[in-house]
Order: C-alpha cells, then structure tokens, then sequence
C-alpha cells in the first residue's frame, strides 16, 4: 500500500510518522474493530488535544531515541494523538515495505527507530508517563549499527543502568509495562525464514484486559521453542497445553483475526486471539484444511500467518503469550490464568540482570543445529547428512580419544579394588594411592578443602615453577576451581562495587570470550572494550588500552585488565614484548590483571612462544613484581587432554592483599568444593609421567605429542584454506583451538539480514547451518568492529573431516555472495 501520512499531533516534527506499511500497525476505530494495519469500515479517527493530560486516550504514542542514547522524558510526544490516517481502500502490501525510523529531521535514518505504545480506556486507567514522568517504560528497543538490542531500562527512564545489549541470538523483545505494551520497527513482527524468503508477519498475543498488543520478534522458526520457555517458563511442546486452543491453518483464503478493542469484550486466556487464513474458526478451532507450503508464495494484504505445517507451531504464539501477557497485565484471577495461580518468580520479577546475559557459543544456533540432529534422525531429508558443530572447543566431542595416563588414575581413584588389577601400570596406581591418601576418609567422595586437595595445590605450585623457571609458587596462592570459568567469576565478584558512575569497569578484547560480557551483566559491572588489531595478527596495542580507558572514566570506574592469551576467538600468541607493556600500563593506572591462560599449551606457531604474565611480570622486577596485583587462569579443559566434561582448572593469585584473599576463601567455602575427579585430573595435567615412568612413553610420544602436533597441522590447514577462498580473510592460528576469519557480506545481503532483524554474520551462519549442516558462531556473539562481519570455528574436527568442512563453508560462502550480489 501506499504512505501512511503521520499522525497529526507528530506531522512535520521531530518524532513523524511516515512511510508505515499497513501489517505493521493495529489502529481500532471508533467503533473498536479492526484489524492489523486497516480501519473497519466507516471508521474515522478521532482528534485528541496536543498537549493534553498524560491521561491516555485511545491511538498511538511515540517514543523517538537517537540510536546509543537513553530514552528521555523530553523526548516522549506531548500528549495523545490520534492514529495514523490510514487509506480508505487497503491496498496489498509487500516485503519490502517496512517501517521507516524517525530521525530528528523528521525523515528517515538508519541511526534512529521508534517504538509505539498504543493505549485504550480500560476498566482502570491506562496513563502513559507525562514528559516530566520518571515512570518511563521499562525496555527500549534500540538498534546501534545494525545489530539490535534490549535496553533493560529502570523506571527513571534515565538511570545510566539502561545501556545498550547487543543480542547477537537476533531475537528482539519487548516487555510491557502496566497497561501501556510496546510495539517495535523497523520491521513487522516476523518469523524468518532463512532461505531468504520473506515471511509474513508472525501471530499477535493478547493479553485478558491488557491494553494494546504484545510484540516479538523471531529471526527463525526454529527458536520458538526457546525463545517461548524464556517467556513463560517453560518450553513449547509440538502440541499446545490443553488450556488452550491454537489454530491450525490451511492454505485457503486469507487472515482474519479476532481482536478486542474498546467496546468489545476482551478474550480471555482460553479462548486466545485466533490468527489464521479464513477457513480457521474464529474461536481458535483447527481447521481441516491440509497443511500447505512453508510460507506463502504471494501474501495478500492481511497476511498473518504461515499457510502451513510450521503454523502449527506459529499458531501456539498466541495462546502462550497470551498466559504470560494475563499473568502480567494484573489479572490474576483463575480466570485469566486459567486456573493457575500467580507465579511468585516471574520474567518481570526475577533478576534483572540476569536478563541481561548472553553467551552466544550456546546461543540459537547451536539450538537450532540440536533440532537439526534430531529431525536427521527422524529421517527428514537435508542437504546435509549429518551436523558438524565446530563451534566449541569440546575435543571430545569432536572426536579426540582420551588420553591414557589420566584416566586411568582416575578409574583406580573411582574404583579403588582396581589397584590389585595387572590391567594398570604401576606408576598410575602409586599416583592413585597418593591422591586418595590426601583424600578425606581415603575417598574420592569425600568433600576436600575448598580450596582443593591440599596435596594436589602443591603439585599445581611445583608445575607453576617449571613452567616459569624457577620462580617460586606459593600453594597458599593456588585455589582449584571447577573449570577455569569458576575462578574467572570469583575474581570479578571481589572486583565489583559500586553504583551509578562508580561502578567497576572491566577492559575486556574485542573480540572477547562471552564469558566475560556475560559475568559482568550478571554483575551489574560496566564492560569497557578494548579492540585488538586485526591487520597486525589481533595484537594487543596499549594505545587502545588507553583509549578505552579514558572513555570509560566518564560513566564507571575501571579496576580491572583482563587479557586471553592465546587468544579466545582469534587465536593469537602475545610476545613478551606486548606483555611487559601491558603490566606498565596496568601499573601505572592502578589495574587488577586477569590472565586467561587456559591455552597455554596450545601454541603452533614456530614464531610463537608462551609466556606467562606471573614469570614476565617476575622477571620485571620491581615495582611491578612486588605490587602488581595479577590473577592468572589454568584450564583441564583445554590443552592436549580436552577434559571439558570433568570441569577442573585452578587460579594463582599475585600479590593479593591478605585479607581480601581471607574474603576470597571465605567465596570459595560458600561452594563447599570443586569437584573431585576433575581435582584428580587436573594434578594428573600438572604432574604427567616422568620420563622414567612406565606410561611415560605411551603418554608423551603416541598421545600428547600427537594430539598437538595434529592440531598445528590443522591450524595451518584452516588458515590456507580460507585465505585460498576470495571473500574470506583469517589471519595466523598461531595457538588456542579457533579461527576467527573475516568473511565479506555483500551489501543486498546486510539489507536482507537487517529487514529480518539479524546481525548479518547471524545471517551468514544460519544460512550456513541450514544448507550445509555446519555450525559455527557469528562473529557479534564476541564482538567486532563495526561494520566487519566474522565468525568463529574450531579446528578440532578430525583431519578427514575438517578439509571437506572448510571447502564446502568456502563454496557456501562464494553461492551466498552470488545469491546476493
């Protein structure tokens, strides 16, 4: 259809309204029906004062923000105004129309989005805030760049704890607050599909009594499941609750929905809006026409749902939202909850800043490859005959064998009857007789310390010397933990204090391990990025250091470094030069170091070398070496042995005052201890079979050796084949276990990607994942500079696997170039 003229209280100011498509917009008339996007009949809009009373009065209320910034009052229109004028005769809509973002020249800008809050009279007052109102909703959609975003707002409406997350999962939502729910653009509320193809919009929820509509948006039909267990607490099954009566459409006819207005009863929680071709009942009833293709071919005007199989699925949106959006409306009788009482722990009631974390390595996509593998084994046909999921750094998983030596101490600490059996060498049977000895009650099943195994801490400080040439360890120093993520988030909780401008700042690298950005929500602590360097092999530069940090003194306070090295996503090595400039830096601005050095025995590269931050920081001297406070990480994960399952690491702690590491105890105890077999491993990592031992040449010349000298080859063999492939860039995987390569995105395919509400390298991934069966990770789930697109993969598949792995995402990559060029 054509443009959509603004509304006449915002026409030619700073927040118009312009070029709106019809399926974007619910308008109810005098007479209170409607339907998406067009007025009933002989329905006309009725005026509204400017100006007036914050009392709310049925039509639309816009919101303007400029992209990066919080929502102020100041910018909330003044006053209700009436709908959108709509044409009198609905002209069909397509794709490409889409909702144009406001800007403060009232003309369109890819730097500014709107949101609409559409009230009605109700049996209780529906308000929106006056402009001098601290009670400003409580989420903002904001889209910086192209990636979008949930502002997780506080009911100031300016409280500098709203700042900008990217969701890198491309699922956007918005939470309504009292009576006054939120409707979104740039785009309709859509399902994608991720051939390409343009979906219509997805079913609206309504809530019993709720004013208005509750929006969301899903980048794939495959993350309904998810997305609806975060909602509702719990996760959609193929079939709806019994409560509730979805619609299951045909492939007749066109949308029509229900809906309840002003003057029309409002539906209750069982009899849900029902959002479907004609030919489904209005009252939500299934209708018999058979399932049809995917999506529509051709859309008509009011569209809403997909004519197919899938709208099965689609068809449960409504019902669920519905129960949330009652439960939250303030309706809580057993009506409207449908026989369910209120739940004391709700989405709105829980954490916020819980809801505020992300990680994507187990984000969407790895959820739709599970749905993938499973409908594989069903017998769905695919392009593809089995998922690889290179997107973690499971060795295992992708199918290293475990290395003897470990676990074999480990069965004969389990199942110590095995120490009378000639099936286990001698060596790894003293070994095990030594840990149980250390051991509580002589059993692996006994809680320790918490700090860990006091024996097993004393063989972590002795490896530490080795490692650093003599430098001493103290074992007073050394906290075993349940991987090396457990210990990273103990530090960052000493770390963390303060409100408003004081809380504690972090610098983390761009890209990042998403453990960090997640721990540091789940804090309420201030994320300040520092960006490596990708055209000198992602080095760290200590200019960037400083930039970040004279930045981030403006809204928090940084206390604390945290370096990866190697690197985590892109595989780097530091040199020790980089490494003594890092510590000078750190010194000079009063910084906590944290070293991940989980990858320390992952280094390929014959230019590399690995050198740890406690030796450099040593053999520095002083001042440093005597009052810079540094934290370092170790990992049974990681390495040559790849024991992710059984969660062992450790963290040294250097030149920690005494009493903050009497507090850090004191945390530690609260967890009781870190589990016992990954201790048993972990002592095995530290303290491997020496060259006199019985297992020492089976541990160290078929096995240890190997398994890293496997990995150097693949590291090269990643990086020649994609710098081979035109369009794919990756720079030296010198250490760790990924590549990070750089892919570009053609112009029309960042287009698509943001008209379905995805980062593009999202995009990129999911179409991967569906063609090809591969599954990696966008690059924006670690970060990235703006306007560059990556993504990560390891190189841990077997060899016959991972050549044929890399030339079909290079073949993928060149098809999807041509697609969208």
């Amino acid at each position: 259809m054509g443009p959509i003229a603004p509304c006449r209280a915002c026409r030619g100011g700073p927040r118009g309204l312009s070029q709106l498509p019809s399926h974007s917009l619910h308008q109810s008339g005098a007479s209170g029906r409607g339907h998406l996007g067009h007025l009933a009949p002989g329905a006309a809009p009725r005026a509204a004062p400017r100006g007036a009373a914050p009392r709310a009065a049925p039509g639309w209320y816009v919101f303007g923000k400029r992209a990066g910034q919080q929502p102020r009052a100041a910018e909330v229109s003044r006053g209700p105004c009436e709908g959108p004028e709509l044409p009198s005769t609905p002209t069909p809509s397509t794709p490409a129309q889409r909702l144009q973002p406001c800007s403060t020249d009232g003309g369109p800008s890819s730097r500014h989005r709107l949101l609409l809050a559409q009230a009605w009279p109700q049996r209780r007052r529906a308000s929106l805030p006056s402009p001098n109102s601290p009670k400003m909703p409580e989420a903002w959609l904001s889209y910086p760049g192209d990636r979008p975003a949930l502002l997780a707002g506080s009911k100031d409406g300016g409280s500098e704890r709203a700042g900008p997350r990217p969701s890198p999962t491309g699922v956007t939502m918005l939470r309504s607050w009292a009576l006054v729910p939120l409707a979104w653009g740039p785009s309709p509320p859509s399902s994608v599909d991720p051939s390409g193809r343009s979906p219509p919009p997805c079913p609206q929820a309504w809530s019993h009594r709720a004013a208005g509509t509750f929006c969301l948006s899903l980048p794939h039909v495959g993350l309904l499941s998810p997305v609806l267990g975060t909602l509702g607490g719990h996760r959609a099954s193929p079939q709806a609750p019994p409560a509730f009566s979805p619609t299951l459409c045909g492939s007749q006819g066109r949308s029509v929905p229900r809906w309840a207005g002003p003057g029309s009863p409002a539906p209750s929680a069982s009899s849900v809006l029902s959002v479907g071709p004609a030919g489904c009942s209005q009252e939500g009833a299934p209708s018999q026409a058979p399932p049809s293709q995917p999506w529509p071919i051709e859309p008509g005007p009011a569209d809403l749902t997909p004519a197919s199989g899938s709208c099965c699925l689609l068809s449960l949106l409504p019902a669920h939202l519905s129960r949330v959006m009652a439960l939250r409306a303030g309706e809580h009788s057993q009506e409207a909850a449908n026989g369910l009482k209120e739940k004391v722990l709700t989405l709105d009631s829980m954490n916020p800043y819980v809801r505020r974390v992300e990680y994507a390595v187990r984000g969407p996509i790895v959820q739709r490859a599970l749905e993938l593998e499973q409908e594989l084994r069903q017998g769905v046909k695919k392009p593809f005959t089995e998922v690889i999921r290179a997107n973690i750094g499971d060795a295992q998983a992708m199918g290293q064998i475990p290395i003897t030596f470990p676990r074999q101490v480990l069965a004969l600490c389990v199942h110590p009857d095995l120490l009378n059996s000639p099936d286990f060498p001698d060596d790894a049977k003293r070994r095990a007789e030594r840990i149980l000895q250390a051991c509580g009650g002589h059993s692996l099943g006994a809680y320790s310390i918490s700090a860990g195994v006091q024996m097993i801490r004393e063989d972590v400080a002795r490896y530490i010397e080795r490692r650093d040439g003599g430098i001493p360890a103290d074992p007073n120093n050394i906290f075993l933990s349940t991987g090396a993520s457990d210990a990273i988030v103990t530090v960052l909780k000493l770390l963390v204090t303060g409100e408003g401008r004081t809380r504690t700042g972090v610098l983390i690298p761009i890209p990042q391990y998403p453990l960090y950005s997640a721990a540091l929500a789940e804090f309420n602590a201030v994320q300040v990025d520092y960006y490596l360097d990708e055209e000198r092999a992602w080095a760290l530069d200590v200019a960037e250091l400083r930039r970040a940090l004279r930045q981030a003194r403006d809204h928090c306070r940084p206390r604390a470094l945290c370096v990866i090295n190697p690197g985590n996503p892109t595989g780097q090595v530091q040199t020790r030069e980089c490494i003594e400039d890092v510590i000078r830096f750190a010194y000079e601005e009063k910084l906590f170091l944290l070293a991940d050095e989980v990858y320390q025995d992952n280094v390929y590269a014959e230019s590399s070398q690995f050198h740890s931050f406690k030796k450099v920081l040593t053999e520095m001297g002083p001042p440093y070496a005597a009052q810079q406070e540094l934290a370092s990480f170790h990992s049974i994960s990681k390495g040559y042995m790849g024991e992710c399952g059984f969660r062992g690491g450790y963290v040294e702690v250097v030149n920690m005052d005494a009493a903050v590491k009497q507090q850090m105890q004191k945390l530690r105890s609260v967890r009781l201890c870190p589990p016992t077999p990954g201790q048993v491993l972990l002592d095995v990592a530290v303290s491997p079979p020496a060259p006199s031992d019985p297992s020492f040449p089976r541990f160290q010349a078929q096995e240890r050796r190997a398994v890293l000298a496997e990995l150097a080859a693949k590291a090269k063999l990643t990086e020649q084949v994609f710098n081979e492939a035109p369009g794919i860039r990756c720079n030296p995987v010198q250490g760790a276990m990924y590549s990070f390569p750089r892919v570009q995105l053609p112009p029309r395919a960042v287009q698509r990607a943001q008209e379905l509400g995805l980062a593009p390298d999202m995009f990129f991934c999911l179409r991967l994942l569906e063609e090809t069966g591969i599954c990696v990770v966008p690059g924006s789930g670690f970060g990235q500079r703006e306007g560059t697109y990556h993504f990560r993969m390891t190189i841990l598949p077997p060899m016959e696997k991972l050549r044929p792995l890399l030339e079909k995402l290079s073949q993928f990559h060149a098809k999807f170039t041509r697609e969208y060029s």
